[in-house]
């Protein structure tokens, strides 16, 4: 089980489900020598960003939601 202090913040993912306003998004995030899908929003709340971009986590809420930016 993963905890907020084994580092999910400040990693770096891409988009694999389009983070869009009112539309939670999927992220792949290496984790523990392999990667990982979180429910993810964007940190402007305006903002739409699109499936394969490179995006950083800013944000991480138990058990498996992340807010990103894009890098």
């Amino acid at each position: 089980m993963m905890t907020s202090d084994e580092g999910v913040v400040g990693k770096v993912g891409r988009v694999t489900g389009t983070i869009a306003p009112k539309k939670v998004g999927e992220v792949m995030i290496a984790i523990r020598g392999g990667s990982e899908a979180f429910a993810a929003y964007a940190t402007a709340r305006d903002q739409t960003i699109e499936r394969g971009e490179r995006v950083v986590v800013i944000e991480y809420h138990p058990p498996r939601t992340v807010f990103v930016s894009q890098v």
